[in-house]
């Protein structure tokens, strides 16, 4: 069995000596997957979480947190990192957030660290964007994916299937579920040409600063202009190309609105 390297031969804590080990490029992969329920799920998908952009906060932290995993973990080697970087995937069936953490760097001791250490900040900061939704988010869990370079070589996790997530609401009826992705493709809107798209993404991002701006809760909003929430987020989504005519005129009155400040 081989020895913990962080444990002297009298068994105390030590940063261990990296001195004599040979520079070379190492990679590491960590993810993370947090469980949110379906009002919380779909404020981050359609982007009306009210303090902001939740994937883009994510990211951020889960890079700044892999810069600094010398500061956090004790016997870390603070290490100058060659890359980082977050992805964040939306699993909308169980309404569960996956972050995948990529670290790279040219040095004498690996990086799984900071891999584990981005994911893990990633996941926390989305628990702390959208717990003012649900405070009952859970994060299932925060694992290394693989390892490359240096002499214990590479590494790789063994798969898993993805949990399989009671969905949970914060009201007494759930939410219809949006389409998953949040951003744009030439496949949310089939059989359209590019000034189309751009048109109707322009109309969506409109639609989307103006629920911002008013602070406008999808679920409310819908049921105080009496249409169906769906309609909302099919919308923002990009699984409908346009809002129609009459959900847009309830949702302005409701909003004591008109129709053009909607996606202007």
């Amino acid at each position: 069995m081989n020895r913990l390297t962080h444990l002297d031969e009298s068994g105390a804590a030590r940063m261990v000596d990296v001195t004599e080990k040979a520079e070379t490029e190492r990679v590491a992969i960590a993810e993370a997957t947090i469980s949110l329920s379906v009002e919380a799920f779909h404020a981050v998908v359609a982007g009306t979480a009210t303090k902001g952009d939740v994937p883009a906060a994510a990211r951020i932290a889960g890079i700044m947190a892999a810069k600094k995993t010398g500061e956090l973990i004790p016997l870390c080697h603070p290490i100058a990192l060659t890359h980082a970087s977050i992805e964040i995937e939306s699993d909308e069936p169980h309404h569960t957030i996956r972050i995948v953490a990529t670290v790279k760097t040219a040095a004498k001791t690996g990086v799984e660290m900071e891999a584990l250490t981005a994911a893990g900040i990633a996941a926390l900061t989305i628990y702390d964007m959208t717990k003012a939704i649900d405070k009952g988010s859970v994060i299932e869990s925060i694992r290394l994916l693989s390892k490359s370079g240096g002499k214990s070589g590479t590494f790789r996790a063994a798969s898993t299937q993805a949990p399989k997530v009671v969905v949970r609401s914060v009201e007494a009826k759930s939410s219809p579920k949006p389409a998953i992705l949040m951003a744009e493709s030439s496949l949310s809107i089939p059989k359209r040409s590019p000034s189309a798209r751009h048109d109707a993404n322009s109309r969506r991002e409109a639609f989307r600063t103006f629920m911002t701006s008013r602070r406008l809760r999808a679920t409310q909003w819908a049921k105080d202009a009496d249409v169906s929430v769906a309609q909302i987020y099919a919308f923002l989504t990009g699984k409908t190309p346009s809002m129609p005519g009459d959900v847009a005129e309830k949702l302005a009155r409701a909003a004591r609105s008109r129709v053009e400040d909607l996606f202007r």
